[in-house]
C-alpha cells in the first residue's frame, strides 16, 4: 500500500520547524515507525510532513542527578545502550524488535500515546514530563507533566501547530528500586499486559500497559508490608477490555501476577541498593 499524497517538509534547525509547524501543521516525522504504516495503511493522510531528522540539537541524552532528558530524535536503541536509567533501559529491550529501536525515538513513542506501550507507563510512574516547543514570534517551550500528557488512546497534550522537543524521566531516588514485567504472546508483540514499578522506603507507584486508554498509576503508600496485597489493589483497580488475544478477566488476573512480582523485584533492588 501506499500512502495519501503529502507536502513534504525537511527544516534544518528548532525554529524552521516550528514555523512550519506553525504555518502548515500537519504530521511530525522522526522514527517513522508508527507514523509510516499509519501512513500506508491509509489511517491517516495529513496534507503536510514535516521531517525533523535534519534538526540539529535533538538528538541529545543528558544525565543529571535530578534524571535523565532525551531529545526528540534520540533513538531506542541509543537510550537503551546509554544506560542512563535502569527502569527505561529496561522497558527500552522490551519495544518491538531491533530494528525499531534502531530507527524509532523515545519522545516519538510517548507522543504516538499507545496505550500498549511501555515508554508513556514508564514516563507516568516516574512522574517525568514533556518538553513542548511553538512558534510564537519565537520559540515558546511548556513542560507537560505525564499526568496530563497522555489525554487518551493515541492521543497526547501536543497540540497542532507544536513540537515535543524533548523526555524528562526522573531518577529513581536514593534506595529506591524498579522493575518492569509484561507478558506478550511473542518477544517484541505488543503486551498482553504488562506493570512497571517503583518502590522506595516510603511509597510505592505501579503503571499499567495493554488494560486501559491511557497510563494510569496506583499508589501504594503504606502496603510495603505485604506486596500480595498490594498487586491485589492493583488489580482491582484494573478493568481491562477483552479481544481476541486474551480476555478481559485474563488481563486482570495477569495484572495482579505481573503487580506482585514487579514490586518484589523493585523491593529488592531497593534493598540492595541501601545495603540492607
Amino acid at each position: 500500500m501506499k500512502p495519501p499524497p503529502f507536502t513534504y517538509h525537511a527544516p534544518r534547525d528548532l525554529p524552521a520547524a516550528l514555523r512550519t509547524l506553525a504555518g502548515v501543521g500537519g504530521k511530525v516525522l522522526a522514527g517513522g515507525q508508527s507514523l509510516i504504516p499509519m501512513l500506508n495503511m491509509r489511517l491517516a493522510a495529513p496534507g503536510h510532513l514535516v521531517d525533523i531528522n535534519r534538526v540539529a540539537g535533538l538528538d541529545g541524552i543528558e544525565v543529571t542527578p535530578a534524571g535523565v532528558t532525551v531529545g526528540a530524535l534520540a533513538r531506542h536503541a541509543d537510550v537503551e545502550r546509554a544506560g542512563v536509567h535502569p527502569l527505561l533501559t529496561r522497558a527500552l529491550k522490551l519495544v518491538a524488535h531491533p530494528v525499531i529501536r534502531n530507527r524509532g525515538t523515545v519522545v516519538g513513542s510517548l507522543v504516538h500515546a499507545d496505550p500498549a506501550a511501555e515508554l508513556p507507563a514508564v514516563l507516568a510512574v516516574l512522574g517525568g514530563h514533556v518538553r513542548v516547543a511553538r512558534w510564537d514570534g519565537g520559540i515558546t517551550m511548556r513542560d507537560v507533566p505525564a499526568g496530563e500528557f497522555f489525554v487518551g488512546p493515541m492521543e497526547s497534550a501536543v497540540e497542532p501547530g507544536e513540537l515535543a522537543v524533548s523526555a524528562f524521566f526522573p531518577a529513581l531516588g536514593e534506595g529506591a528500586g524498579a522493575a518492569f514485567e509484561e507478558v506478550a504472546r511473542r518477544h517484541g508483540d505488543y503486551a498482553l499486559a504488562g506493570v512497571c514499578a517503583v518502590v522506595a522506603p516510603d511509597a510505592a507507584r505501579v503503571a499499567r500497559i495493554g488494560v486501559g486508554t491511557r497510563p494510569v498509576v496506583v499508589e501504594l503508600n503504606g502496603h510495603q508490608a505485604d506486596w500480595r496485597e498490594a498487586a491485589a489493589l492493583v488489580r482491582d483497580a484494573t478493568e481491562p477490555e477483552g479481544d481476541i488475544h486474551a480476555s478481559a478477566a485474563y488481563r486482570r488476573h495477569l495484572v495482579g501476577v505481573l503487580a506482585e512480582r514487579a514490586l518484589r523485584d523493585a523491593a529488592r533492588e531497593g534493598a540492595a541498593a541501601r545495603g540492607s
